[in-house]
């Protein structure tokens, strides 16, 4: 990934590789819901981009805690 601002939006293959998912999965999980938030530019076909936290609330969302 290239060096950005912390606070600077990525793109959804820069936001694939943050998750170690492909940008098709996550293209994918974007028309079901399943995937993290995200702000689109333009109309439907506009670019999509992810913002750090976003991605890290959704990590965080998805923890599971190992079984005693």
């Amino acid at each position: 990934m290239s060096p950005a601002l912390a606070t600077d939006p990525l793109t959804r293959k820069q936001a694939a590789e943050y998750l170690g998912l492909s940008p098709v999965t996550l293209a994918r999980w974007a028309t079901t819901g399943r995937g993290p938030r995200y702000s689109r530019s333009g109309d439907h076909r506009g670019k999509c981009w992810y913002r750090i936290e976003d991605l890290d609330r959704w990590l965080r969302d998805r923890q599971v805690e190992p079984e005693q």
